[in-house]
């Protein structure tokens, strides 16, 4: 006598039974994923405009300075000094490095361009309209901190907003490197303006600082 052939195991039953156990598991890993490695932010001003629009959406590399130094000409996310806030809720900004740690940075050349260690950033992305610095300044970026502004430069609370607006002084001017969240890497959102948000070549030609005298 032959045995019926044995049903399979599983089934629509099991797919069922294990659907919120898979579901927990990837509700962890996406929280994960997004403290440690990727997360979104929407841009909430003008500040990085014509770059960055209001509402527009980027993602950032979390891990990006985990593991290397910022570069002249990334955008990052950083939280933001208590000095720098019009409110409590507004924590994390979003700006350009323009100076790394020991560069000297001024504004401006006869071009009215500003320099990074004697070489003179050429800045397309600049607000149409305005100059590459609202004022003058004369700057050596402190050790372990960046120097960031706006590409909006005439409407940003950058480095240069808060150092004129702290009586020039360097260290409320610049942000510390273990504020930086993340390097933001790809404009995702509206899709008509998806963009991979890359360093502009003019920083490739900026020599290293010269060494403290």
């Amino acid at each position: 006598m032959i045995d019926e052939e044995k049903k399979p195991r599983g089934g629509r039953g099991s797919f069922w039974r294990e659907l919120p156990v898979l579901l927990v598991v990837a509700l962890v890993v996406a929280l994960l994923v997004r403290q440690f490695v990727v997360q979104t932010f929407f841009i909430p001003t003008g500040s990085m405009e014509q770059t960055l629009l209001v509402d527009n959406r980027v993602l950032v590399n979390k891990l990006a300075y985990e593991f290397g130094e910022p570069a002249r000409g990334e955008i990052v996310v950083f939280e933001a000094p208590l000095t720098w806030r019009s409110s409590v809720e507004q924590e994390d900004f979003i700006k350009r490095i323009i100076g790394v740690p020991g560069d000297h940075v001024v504004c401006c050349d006869a071009q009215g361009r500003i320099t990074v260690n004697g070489q003179p950033l050429d800045e397309p992305y600049v607000y149409p309209g305005n100059k590459m610095a609202p004022q003058k300044f004369d700057i050596t970026v402190p050790a372990g901190r960046v120097w960031v502004m706006g590409d909006h430069r005439e409407a940003s609370a950058d480095s240069l907003a808060n150092y004129n607006g702290h009586n020039q002084d360097i260290m409320q001017a610049t942000i510390p490197l273990e504020a930086l969240v993340g390097r933001a890497f790809v404009l995702f959102w509206p899709f008509g303006r998806a963009t991979w948000l890359t360093v502009p070549e003019t920083f490739a030609a900026v020599p290293g600082p010269s060494p403290a005298a």
